[in-house]
């Protein structure tokens, strides 16, 4: 038998609905103070009267879901019990398991370790290659130990299991500072100190001033009487402004241990998930003899572990979520890898060099049958098959060998190249953190680099999309001029006066003095702006007469309330949920603050609901006009609307302000409204945004206010550049059309000469037939700059620029409506019409974005024919979606909080930033890397080919040209330091050229240096330097008496001369590209050389125990004291590098009669893909080529 009672609640000063649960075990009762609509006129067989009424269990169970809204549909929530105090003596409580609250960062374990990080080592190609390799010499009889690949193996996996295992144990270190720090817990009226990691959900934790949240708390208690606190996100979202969280209103005197001890609650809320501004949940407070209570909770009640208090004694909490299901924790779990272009160049050249492989394999694998078919080569009399041997399928054997040549040549692939290019992204990134030139002295930081894998990316962007507000502007704000009912006004002459209108107004004469103070009066209250004591914030200035500053977490707002100070009423503050105002009387109104309706970036707008000393009911509004006009009486539209578009043109941010007065019944039917939207824990933002539009409509329009966003220092500079390099840049913005197109021609973006086309809801309208209005203009627009231009012929791929620069502005309706046509369209090829205009335009600019969109538009540049290479840079949360989109995003460290920075790439202060981090660090890590990867195939192509080429002189019979030793340290001591010093350091031309001349940046962009003709010239330069190598050691062995005494040298021999001439020579190859020379280079380049003489010594001058045949022994050393083998070095190496050293001659002789500047570079010889072909660099960029020339092979 279950039962249920509705009652209305007499007695309580609110009016609310309670009801009961009867059943067999105890009496539930629940009493909502927020009123519950549903018992009102819906409900009507369930009239509220004193009694019971008996029910079936499937009534009581509509009823339940009737009051909880939206809670049928609820999924993955969780209870938790206030201080595990259990709700009533006779429940038997049973904790609910969660999460302890120790927060693990780190990837490994001591025992998980060595399988789990081999197991990733090994997913990587080249990796499980030579493990193959490696099993293979072990199983097989091959002609090399199998030494000689699983070192450089072992080498590779076990300096890239130390650095990651170094970074892991720093996790593990940072994770133990916080779960071993010390917090408070009360228990039992008293204070208990406890490890961090001993919290448990439910805890009630004492948290102090500039104390850091140990978890995610619902904040109960503060030690100020009005229950609030502050804090800052930094180590969150980077935002060092402070916010202002609220306690819940019922347990805000509870501010001792003893008295916090008494509270006796549940908490209903959302299970855990990483979005840190919301949060959704409700607090039930039991009393004794009184009716439960039920408050809604949000994200202004949450205090979130990483965040700290300040300018707050001390505030209680109470735990709910822990450890890794903490907001901040939920972050850590990172975004999708991005990988860079020059990855995907290596996995080509790989599969080249591994069908060289295959092929010298098979090669040699057939002849060796081939040669073995006559009798006397297969089995001649000094070394007779074993029975065995003759036994063996000759299929079987055939594989075998073929095996055993894929170990002997296996060295083309340059397993080591892979941790080489890890350490030289790893390190090299240090260098952008260490730029001194990106450092701000206002912010106290630099450059940040979140990912060292897309360094190279830097130097081959294409498309650049950036945000206007925080961007390009400073994103500080002044307060410009207003207008009320269409009068302008500017300065102030006197408090008395008011204002004076000036500069010329649209509307001569002055609005109505109580329009003026209505307007100033909703400037005054329609915000979130927070006073505080100037001496008591950290880093902020108020103003000199003042003995406060305001605090915001929007600019906008804080001009806003100055500009209302400036003309005479100031806000005073917030108490007890009373705004206080300071008129031009100097007299001081006092308004009760109802409700705040937040902005968001969907509405575009915010408002309040007050009320005055007398009564009265008003709501204020302000927002974006394209928001407002809709919502405000459309007569009052067109005075306010002039001022606004000339405020646009003169680049101000606008912001229109309205009002309307409500009744009595109005209020209460939206209070109840918002109460049980605040009460849903399922859809709550829908249900708000629902309430909050019915709310804001039919209002009236008071005015608008201009406030100026100045542009940062150099954004117009920093554009130029990057167009001059070949960069397209793309201003994606939320901002109204006239005012970013103001902004676009004092940053550069658009020219004087640019002709601007225009496809936005004033141009195409909104009328039924703006789909074939735009299909008009698309095609027209189609026809000017595609069809009607001659094709480029012959000319770079980046000279988009036409003989008429094209702009194109589009906003965010316009957008949609060509990205989603409508089923009826007359065409659904929109898209691709407009991306071919797109691409054909020097600047475009996107207005009226919504986040979403901007990354549609990033993703639709980036997804279009050969792939060009996306940048994206932002410094608010709006832009987080368009900066993971693009190949690159830079986030800016800007006064809209750090979602962007956290979420980007690279993170720069400032926007003139971008000009050095491309220019000169991208172009410098794209060269320094593509380098790298060209020469470690080139040197392990020199290092093969000779392998390769003595095969045909021993009869196939997989005979080694090189010692085990030598093999084996090749790529790992011989050749690695020079090309790692030279990929961090090498400045092909100094740093300062490459900033100041931007057409630089073009030189090495769409991958020139990575493309298949540079590969195939390193290829063959390779290859002749192999035959070289072996066929000049092996004309010098014609006589293999070397000596006056006639003593012959051996095979040994003969293979270390080839092995001395190839070290010598690729070392100093490197040598002569290197152009910037530090102490480093010549001690690794000079060390490498020395190392490989006083190893061959060494290793062969001692008798080792632990080898089988000593072949080896004193090879080195006898065959130096031939003159023969001096000078055979010596030419070998003066051969090889010939070509070298004659290109740098020719380039100097033609560079002396060319002469423009004092640099003296090698020649650029790469290669771009065009329309038509390919096309030299040099001949699309001649002067640039003769005053910089640079060789990139």
């Amino acid at each position: 038998m279950l039962e249920i009672s509705v009652g209305a609640s007499a007695s309580m000063e609110e009016k609310g609905y309670w009801f009961k649960f009867q059943s067999f075990s105890f009496p539930r009762t629940v009493h909502v103070i927020d009123p519950w609509p549903q018992a009102e006129g819906r409900v009507v067989e369930l009239i509220p009267v004193d009694g019971v009424l008996p029910v079936n269990q499937e009534t009581c169970l509509k009823m339940w879901s009737m009051w909880c809204a939206g809670e049928e549909k609820r999924v993955g929530t969780r209870t938790v019990v206030v201080g595990h105090r259990p709700v009533s003596e006779t429940d038997a409580y049973v904790a609910q398991k969660f999460c302890d609250n120790r927060i693990v960062s780190s990837k490994y374990t001591l025992w998980n370790f060595l399988p789990k990080n081999l197991f990733e080592q090994f997913r990587r190609i080249a990796n499980f290659y030579f493990l193959i390799i490696f099993l293979v010499q072990v199983i097989v009889d091959t002609p090399t130990s199998p030494v000689t690949s699983g070192l450089p193996l072992f080498f590779v996996i076990t300096v890239t299991a130390i650095k990651q295992g170094y970074e892991d144990w720093l996790r593990h270190r940072a994770d133990n500072e916080v779960n071993k720090s010390n917090v408070f817990i009360v228990e039992n009226a008293k204070q208990v100190q406890k490890e961090s990691e001993k919290i448990k959900v439910g805890d009630i934790v004492e948290v102090k001033a500039d104390e850091t949240f140990p978890c995610d708390l619902i904040f109960l208690a503060s030690s100020s009487s009005d229950g609030t606190c502050y804090v800052t996100t930094a180590s969150l979202d980077g935002e060092s402004n402070f916010k202002t969280h609220y306690a819940v209103r019922d347990t805000t005197v509870l501010c001792t241990d003893e008295a916090i001890d008494t509270l006796t609650a549940t908490i209903e809320c959302e299970q855990p998930q990483p979005d840190l501004y919301k949060f959704v949940g409700r607090i039930i407070i039991y009393r004794s003899n009184q009716e439960p209570v039920a408050r809604s909770l949000g994200p202004e009640n949450l205090l979130l572990k990483g965040a700290t208090l300040k300018n707050t004694k001390k505030i209680y909490g109470v735990a709910v979520y822990t450890g890794m299901e903490t907001k901040m924790a939920l972050n850590y779990q990172g975004k999708s890898q991005k990988r860079s272009a020059v990855e995907k160049s290596i996995n080509a050249f790989l599969i080249v060099y591994l069908c060289i492989l295959l092929s010298k394999a098979t090669v040699c694998t057939t002849l060796k049958y081939v040669w073995q078919s006559n009798p006397f080569n297969d089995e001649p009399w000094y070394n007779e098959k074993t029975k065995k041997e003759r036994e063996t399928f000759k299929v079987l054997r055939m594989f075998t060998d073929f095996l055993s040549f894929m170990v002997l040549f296996n060295f083309i692939i340059p397993v080591s190249m892979y941790v080489t290019v890890e350490m030289q992204k790893f390190l090299g990134s240090f260098f952008i953190s260490w730029d001194k030139e990106m450092y701000d002295e206002e912010i106290k930081e630099g450059a940040l680099v979140n990912t060292s894998d897309l360094n190279e990316e830097l130097g081959q962007v294409e498309y650049v999309f950036t945000d206007k507000t925080g961007t390009l502007t400073e994103n500080s704000m002044e307060f410009i001029e207003c207008c009320i009912d269409g009068h302008k006004y500017k300065d102030c002459i006197s408090e008395v006066d008011g204002f004076t209108q000036t500069d010329g107004p649209l509307k001569y004469g002055k609005a109505e003095k109580s329009r003026e103070e209505l307007f100033l009066r909703a400037l005054c209250l329609c915000h979130t702006v927070q006073i505080k004591e100037a001496d008591q914030v950290d880093g902020l200035i108020g103003h000199p007469e003042r003995k406060y500053t305001y605090i915001s977490s929007s600019p906008d707002e804080i001009a806003l309330v100055k500009g209302a100070e400036k003309y005479g009423f100031t806000f005073l503050g917030l108490e007890n949920d009373f705004m206080k105002i300071r008129n031009q009387k100097n007299e001081t109104e006092m308004y009760q603050l109802l409700h705040v309706l937040n902005f968001d970036p969907v509405r575009r707008r915010m408002s309040v609901i007050v009320r005055t000393t007398t009564g009265k009911l008003l709501l204020f509004c302000k927002g974006a006009d394209s928001s407002i006009f809709p919502r405000v009486q459309q007569e009052e539209i067109q005075q306010t609307k002039v001022h606004v578009d000339r405020n646009a043109m003169d680049g101000y941010r606008t912001l229109c302000v309205a009002f309307k007065e409500l009744t009595q019944k109005e209020y209460d039917k939206i209070d109840r409204q918002l109460n049980e939207a605040k009460m849903a824990l399922q859809d709550r933002e829908e249900k708000m945004a629902k309430v909050f539009e019915d709310t804001e409509a039919d209002m009236h329009l008071i005015g608008a206010t201009a406030v100026e966003d100045r542009l940062q220092e150099q954004s117009a500079e920093t554009i130029e550049a990057l167009h001059t390099a070949g960069m397209k840049v793309w201003v994606l913005t939320g901002d109204k059309m006239e005012t970013a197109k103001s902004t676009c021609y004092a940053c550069r973006l658009f020219q004087t000469s640019t002709e601007l086309l225009e496809l936005t809801v004033k141009v195409v309208g909104e009328n039924e037939r703006k789909e074939d209005r735009l299909h008009e203009l698309l095609m027209e627009y189609h026809k000017k700059l595609i069809q009607d231009v001659p094709k480029n012929r012959g000319g770079l791929k980046r000279s988009w620029t036409l003989s008429q620069e094209y702009g194109l502005i589009i906003d965010g309706s316009t957008l949609s409506l060509i990205l989603n046509p409508s089923q009826d369209s007359s065409s659904s090829n929109y898209k691709n019409i407009f991306l071919q205009i797109c691409l054909k335009c020097t600047a475009v600019l996107c207005c009226r974005m919504a986040p979403l969109q901007k990354a549609q538009i990033v993703r639709m540049v980036k997804n279009t024919k050969g792939s060009p290479i996306t940048l994206s840079v932002g410094d608010g949360a709006n832009d987080v979606s368009m900066i993971l989109e693009a190949h690159v995003g830079i986030g800016i460290k800007g006064k809209e909080g750090r979602q962007a920075s956290r979420n980007s790439d690279y993170a720069v202060p400032k926007f003139k930033h971008l000009r050095k981090l491309l220019l000169a660090h991208g172009h410098l890590y794209y060269v320094r890397i593509a380098h790298l990867v060209q020469y470690f195939f080139y040197k392990n192509l020199c290092f093969i080919l000779p392998q390769f080429l003595y095969q045909f002189f021993c009869g196939f019979s997989q005979q080694p040209l090189y010692d085990a030793a030598y093999l084996t340290m090749y790529n790992i001591c011989f050749t690695s330091l020079p090309i790692l010093a030279y990929s961090l350091l090498e400045q092909h031309i100094n740093i300062d050229t490459l900033t100041s001349d931007p057409q630089l940046y073009m030189k090495v962009s769409d991958n020139a240096m990575l493309q298949w003709r540079p590969f195939l010239y390193w290829t063959f330069l390779g290859a002749f330097e192999g035959l070289v190598f072996f066929f000049g050691v092996y004309f010098l062995f014609q006589n293999s008496s070397l000596e006056d005494n006639g003593k012959v040298f051996g095979n040994w021999t003969f293979g270390t001369i080839v092995f001395t001439v190839l070290v010598f020579t690729v070392t100093l190859k490197l040598a002569l590209d290197t152009r910037f020379w530090t102490w480093m280079n010549h001690f690794v380049i000079w060390g490498s050389l020395a190392f490989y003489v006083f190893f061959s010594f060494f290793w062969g001058g001692v008798i080792w125990p632990f080898l089988k045949q000593q072949r080896m022994y004193f090879v080195f050393a006898h065959m130096l004291t031939s003159l023969s083998t001096w000078l055979a070095i010596i030419l070998l190496i003066f051969i090889s590098l010939f070509p070298e050293i004659l290109l740098i001659v020719l380039k100097n002789i033609k560079e002396k009669s060319h002469q423009t500047g004092p640099f003296d570079l090698p020649r650029l010889v790469s290669y771009k893909r065009i329309e038509n072909g390919y096309v030299k660099t040099e001949d699309a960029v001649t002067n640039l080529a003769e005053r910089h020339p640079l060789r990139i092979l």
